[in-house]
């Protein structure tokens, strides 16, 4: 289970336990007094990540304010700390006692001992105080029922310290939730560019689960209000390389840590709430190496790189399938198709015949052939000069024709020259060279 959810519970216990004549009536006691009038403040519930691993060392520091007409005499009791998930703790008997009604739904897959300490707002090194009995844990599951085995639930047992009551104080849960983090469905490709994606999520005041709701409902007025200030926060290591894509609720902020080198924080502020509403801090977020670093310059320079070369094979590849194709087959309609294609300045026949020696002008031969010519002049002669048309024909000769599409066996190439000597702007002879060849391509 992703979410990281919170329930401070009061089991009155102590002199009143010791009272009692059986667990049935230590049970009833509980149930007697189930508003205490604590109050928790201030509550940090802190996940410290460096990767993108499944199991986060976690710490739950907290405090509680007692009514003004009480005295922590009145009030000394145990706590109870209900985690949404299994933890790792160190081995050995925990000793929380399940209520029958309970341990009937439940099934328990781990006990152990979990670290324990107080420490001054301000902590130092002299101001950190370890509870050398630890606080015992069991953590168990539902199963059975149509949505079969439900996530795991923790029970943890905080022995009651002066410390808690010390508003200069801080007491403190240390443990590592397994499967806190969960990764994010992504591509290869995503993968390799930018890295591997994760979601954490931090919930509180969430007992939905059915394990969670199992032992939450049975001491439900218990439940301990919680005042401002109370946070959610996610300390992320290795700054640097930390790529944060997306934060909820909108309320969620990030920032540098004032106290760790190269660590940013993520966290929430919760709202204060009469009723138990779920409130989630969710981060979507992965870590990228030094390499993936340089992928938003590596990868548009290499498509870059890439597209220019592939366009100059595809465009070379495209020209020589095009002029392979051209030899064999040809596009166009009948008639203008099988009259060939001409390229540069072939003049038609009857254009040329306009051309009268000694009649026609130079601006004339300009109208009638057009001005892509190649121009000789005769120093010897400056009022002389010779226009020269060059071009060529492709003449198909087909096996087959359908529609625009033809099969071509052969092509006679012409190349046709004309030489159109002009003298004090008139022409004075006119020649016309046409050669043909045989091509298969």
């Amino acid at each position: 289970m992703t979410r990281l959810r919170l329930v401070l519970a009061v089991l009155l216990v102590g002199a009143a336990l010791g009272a009692a004549g059986s667990p049935v009536e230590g049970q009833v006691l509980i149930a007697s007094r189930p508003h205490s009038g604590l109050v928790v403040t201030p509550l940090f519930v802190v996940a410290n990540l460096a990767s993108g691993g499944g199991d986060v060392p976690v710490e739950v520091m907290f405090s509680l304010m007692i009514p003004p007409e009480q005295s922590a005499l009145e009030l000394q009791q145990d706590l109870f700390l209900l985690w949404p998930g299994e933890i790792v703790g160190t081995d050995g008997a925990g000793d929380v006692a399940l209520p029958a009604a309970v341990a009937a739904q439940v099934t328990v897959i781990g006990r152990g001992r979990v670290r324990l300490q107080a420490q001054r707002h301000y902590e130092s090194a002299a101001d950190t105080e370890v509870v050398a009995t630890g606080a015992p844990f069991v953590s168990v599951v539902r199963t059975g029922g149509p949505m079969g085995r439900s996530p795991a639930a923790t029970y943890i047992r905080i022995p009651w310290n002066w410390h808690l009551v010390n508003q200069a104080w801080l007491m403190s849960v240390h443990f590592v939730a397994k499967d806190l983090v969960k990764p994010k469905p992504t591509t290869w490709l995503g993968r390799t560019v930018s890295g591997a994606r994760y979601t954490l999520t931090l919930g509180f005041n969430d007992v939905g689960a059915p394990a969670m709701f199992s032992m939450y409902y049975w001491q439900r007025d218990n439940v301990l209000p919680v005042a401002s200030p109370a946070r959610l926060v996610a300390n992320f290591a290795r700054a640097d390389h930390l790529a944060v894509d997306e934060m909820f609720p909108p309320a969620a902020r990030r920032e540098p840590s004032p106290s760790q080198p190269s660590t940013d924080v993520v966290s929430l502020f919760l709202e204060p709430t009469d009723a138990l509403t779920p409130q989630v801090l969710r981060v979507e977020f992965g870590y990228f190496s030094r390499l993936q670093s340089w992928g938003p310059i590596l990868i548009p320079a290499l498509f870059f790189a890439l597209g220019n070369a592939a366009g100059a094979l595809v465009r070379g590849f495209a020209e020589r399938l095009s002029r392979r194709l051209g030899g064999w087959l040809q596009l166009g309609r009948q008639r203008a198709s099988a009259a060939g294609v001409d390229s540069g300045t072939v003049i038609p026949r009857e254009r040329l015949a306009a051309i009268v020696p000694g009649e026609t002008t130079y601006e004339e031969v300009l109208k009638l052939c057009g001005t892509q010519m190649e121009v000789r002049e005769d120093l010897a002669m400056p009022r002389r000069q010779t226009l020269i048309y060059r071009g060529r024909r492709d003449v198909p000769h087909r096996q087959w024709a359908w529609s625009w599409l033809a099969a071509v066996s052969y092509w006679d190439v012409e190349r046709h020259e004309v030489e159109i000597a002009v003298d004090d702007g008139l022409v004075q002879n006119l020649q016309v060279r046409v050669d043909r060849a045989r091509s298969t391509r």
